[in-house]
């Protein structure tokens, strides 16, 4: 199961309301890239057959039989600092990530 923070949750669906994207789940991936292996990647979709769903702070999550594993506990959250703002993951199958925090390995 994937969770969010609340402030995850509300700066999702800020961007569901700019998009357009409001009858949208948000979909978690794992795709392969990155130094470290593996990458996150979040976007907009339906469900597809075999997609796994949630609902966090009101927010309807999908994700796919592959990713679904790696994301197993994964805590998403929404952080702005000096340095901007971004979505971070908190993964505890995470065994190693590269410097810039982009990528990550199993």
């Amino acid at each position: 199961m994937i969770s969010l923070t609340e402030n995850a949750a509300k700066q999702i669906q800020k961007v569901q309301n700019d998009t357009s994207a409001a009858d949208l789940f948000l979909r978690v991936d794992v795709v392969d890239g990155g130094c470290s292996g593996h990458q996150y990647k979040l976007g907009f979709d339906d469900p597809h057959e075999g997609d796994e769903q949630f609902e966090s702070y009101g927010i309807s999550l999908v994700i796919n039989e592959s990713s679904a594993q790696i994301l197993d506990g994964v805590e998403i959250d929404y952080v702005e600092n000096l340095e901007g703002s971004t979505f971070t993951f908190k993964n505890p199958k995470a065994t190693g990530g590269c410097g810039c925090g982009k990528s990550f390995s199993v």
